[in-house]
């Protein structure tokens, strides 16, 4: 298991290329691991790297019902499915393909999660991964409504 300072070490690097990569309205390394705040979404949203019972996790995750609904109502519409789009982008990153596992849930602290595991647990990886999710989600619902749409409901 990576010591804190190794954690630490791996999050701001991840934050660095997240930053540089512009996709992002804000980026920072928190306590619980590294926050992302989704640029255009209609609602708060956030992607997220940080460990969970010895596991690194990416994630996209609000409080809003509103909006992860509207997430599920356009894979339902399209027919898509999350995972081979999450797979898609993983290969535009330049990750091997290899399905990837995505749960969707609501959290203990009420927020509305996607999430998958991200193995190996290494920068350049986890970077990758956080932006093929941001990639990903960005396409889906309402998180391109964009800033003037902006509204708060939970």
């Amino acid at each position: 298991m990576p010591t804190d300072t190794t954690r630490r070490s791996l999050l701001e690097t991840v934050a660095e290329q997240a930053r540089h990569a512009g996709v992002f309205a804000r980026v920072a390394v928190q306590e619980a691991g590294l926050v992302c705040h989704a640029a255009d979404a209609a609602a708060h949203a956030e992607y997220r790297l940080g460990w969970e019972n010895g596991r690194l996790w990416v994630s996209l995750v609000t409080p809003d019902r509103w909006l992860s609904e509207s997430i599920e109502a356009d894979l339902m519409h399209t027919g898509d499915d999350v995972e081979e789009l999450l797979e898609e982008e993983l290969v535009e990153q330049g990750l091997e393909a290899s399905r990837p596992v995505v749960e969707h849930f609501r959290s203990d602290d009420r927020l509305f999660t996607f999430r998958s595991p991200v193995s190996p647990e290494d920068a350049d990886t986890a970077a990758r991964w956080l932006l093929a999710y941001e990639a990903c989600f960005r396409a889906l619902g309402d998180m391109q409504a964009g800033t003037d749409e902006n509204h708060q409901r939970t």
